[in-house]
Parts: C-alpha cells; sequence; structure tokens
C-alpha cells in the first residue's frame, strides 16, 4: 500500500544501514541486527528527519516562514527541525517546559548553533501537552502579529503528517530483511510521542510483512497514553484507509525505570555494553533505555534461544552530555584515564 503526500528528500536514496551485531549476538544467544538510523544526515542524525521529510513539505505548501515545535528542554525533534529549518531557509522556534538549566549542553547547545530560538515555559504543575499546547499558541501569536507565517509542528513531529515517515520506514526495513533471509524477525523500537512506533505498525501492516514490531515504552505508559494511541491510529486509519484494526498492538511497558530521561544505571550498563561490544553509541533516554529493556527480557526469557531480532536505533547520541547523565558516565569512567608525568 502506498500513501502518496508530497515530502521534501531529507533522506539519501540509499536505505540507513541494517548492521549484523556479531558480538552481541554470540554472547546473548540470539541473531541480533540494528537499523542505523542515527546515521540519517543533518543535525547529528535522527529518526525524526523521516518525519521530518513529510512536516517540512507541508510547512513550504503553506508558504510558512517560520516553524514552531516543541519538546523537553534536550529534545532530539528539537535539534533536528532546527537543522532541517536552516537548510531550507526557515525561522525556528523550539518551545520547551521545564526550568532553565545551568549548563547550555547537548541539544540545547545544537540548537543555538542551528540559530533556533528556545522559549522555555516554566513547569506549573498542570498537564505537560496542555501546557506545550499554550506556550506554542502564545509564540505563535506573537511571531504573526510581526509578520512571520508560522507552521507548528507537535512534539515529536507525531501527528498523521509525521508519521508517514516510519508508514514509509517498514517497507524499506521489510525488504532489506528479506534480502537477508531474517523476515519473520521481531523489531524492537523506543516508544515515546509515538509516531515512529504506529508508523511503523502500520506500514509492516498494510504490506502485510512478516516482521513483528515491540515498542519499549521510554516514559509512563498508563491509560491516558493508551487512549492517545488507539486514538491516533484512529485518526490515520480514517484519513488514509487502513483496512486493518490495533488489536495485536505491542508495547512492554515495564522497563520505564525511573522515568522519562531520567539517569538509570541499568541503561548506563546497557550503553556500556553496546558501545564496548559492537562500537556504537546509544542514548539514555531511547535507544539506550530501549537496549536496556531488551537485555532485561533477555534475561526474563521472554525473547527464545536463537531468536533473530532487530533493534532500531532513533538517534540521541547528543543526551550523553545532559548534564544529569554525564556527571554519572564521569563519575564512573574515572578510572579509564591514567596521566603520566
Amino acid at each position: 500500500m502506498s500513501i502518496v503526500k508530497g515530502k521534501v528528500a531529507l533522506l539519501s536514496h540509499n536505505p540507513t544501514p541494517l548492521h549484523y551485531l556479531p558480538g552481541l549476538s554470540q554472547d546473548l544467544f540470539r541473531e541480533i541486527y540494528i537499523k542505523r538510523d542515527d546515521l540519517t544526515p543533518f543535525g547529528g542524525g535522527g529518526n525524526k528527519l523521516r518525519k521530518l521529510e513529510y512536516l517540512l513539505s507541508e510547512a513550504m505548501e503553506q508558504e510558512a516562514s517560520l516553524i514552531i515545535t516543541c519538546g523537553g528542554v534536550q529534545t532530539n525533534h528539537g535539534r533536528l527541525t532546527a537543522a532541517v529549518a536552516a537548510k531550507y531557509g526557515l525561522k525556528c522556534i523550539i518551545v520547551c517546559i521545564g526550568d532553565k538549566p545551568d549548563e547550555m549542553n547537548a541539544n540545547l547547545l545544537l540548537d543555538g548553533i542551528l540559530g533556533a530560538r528556545i522559549v522555555i515555559k516554566k513547569d506549573d504543575g498542570r498537564d505537560t501537552g496542555l501546557q506545550m499546547t499554550e506556550a506554542m499558541e502564545i509564540v505563535k501569536t506573537a511571531v504573526e502579529k510581526k509578520g512571520e507565517k508560522a507552521y507548528v509542528i507537535p512534539m515529536g513531529g507525531s501527528n498523521a503528517t509525521g508519521f508517514l515517515g516510519y508508514f514509509d520506514c517498514a517497507s524499506e526495513l521489510d525488504e532489506q530483511a528479506r534480502a537477508r533471509h531474517i523476515d519473520t524477525s521481531t523489531v524492537y523500537v523506543a516508544a515515546g510521542s509515538m509516531g515512529t512506533y504506529l508508523g511503523l505498525y502500520c506500514g509492516l501492516k498494510a504490506i502485510k510483512s512478516n516482521l513483528n514490531l515491540c515498542g519499549i515504552a521510554i516514559l509512563p505508559f498508563g491509560d491516558s497514553q493508551k487512549k492517545r494511541l488507539h486514538e491516533y491510529f484512529q485518526e490515520v486509519k480514517e484519513l488514509y484507509g487502513f483496512d486493518f484494526d490495533d488489536s495485536d498492538m505491542h508495547i512492554e511497558t515495564g522497563y520505564v525505570r525511573n522515568g522519562y530521561n531520567e539517569p538509570d544505571q541499568t541503561v548506563r550498563n546497557a550503553i556500556y555494553k553496546m558501545a564496548r561490544t559492537e562500537g556504537i553509541l546509544l542514548d539514555p533516554c531511547y535507544t539506550g533505555k530501549m537496549f536496556a529493556a531488551f537485555l532485561d527480557m533477555i534475561g526474563e526469557k521472554k525473547i527464545k534461544l536463537g531468536r533473530q531480532c532487530i533493534l532500531m536505533h532513533t538517534g540521541g547520541f547528543p543526551g550523553i552530555y545532559t548534564k544529569e547523565h554525564r556527571l554519572l558516565f564521569e563519575q564512573e569512567l574515572q578510572d579509564a584515564i591514567t596521566v603520566i608525568e
């Protein structure tokens, strides 16, 4: 099934690599691969570029001069939005909820380098999504009074337009898996704002792929999140005419650890394992947490011996450099330094 909608070409014509992980496979007695969506071009790479191909096209169709988006203070999506806005000559404002950090580091630093403005609204204790919506509307009204034409992108680019990025990716991944004869693998992906997970879910269902999909919640996933995901599915189903339901969605919710983007020893250990076994860096918020869950699931015998597994690397490496994560890494890694006088 193909959905025809305009997009700009932010990715090359070649698919992102699907790499076999021999060291981990031997160590864990499973056949493990990793889909390298961290290697997309622009702004340090990451999964949000697939969504932004469609979102940026829609912004340009509407003759926008400025893009407004939102997220946490260290939003990966904000960084990549700033990058593509710069490439196409648009201004960018990133709206965040929280406190101003005492360091301008990681994604926040990169946002500034890329020319974005960052607006931080102090958290007043109400629903974060509601605060973001209100703050973006205030910013939108202010810039439009100055003559700008603003295009608003929701958190993570996760709407019916951004969804199409990973709807496309599903066919790309299925083709790669069939070429390697691993087309009955289970795909593991971090699930946050749900656009990546839902795009893959619908894309795989639409082509009747034999790949299985398992989302790993990286933030608390209660009744409101389940309701949001079902409503998101219903929206795209009606809009794009899907003939399947969402009854077999699979999201593991028991590996959130301390909460969204909170430092965690188990996640850091998973990051060390991937780095020291395969030379691949993971972030502590998304793919690192997903990989930590994957390792736990193996330990809990939820993933059978010999099972073929594909890990989705969605990027986000600057998160290692946020103060709360970096200081803990520094404390644990001091012994790596030897000084010779």
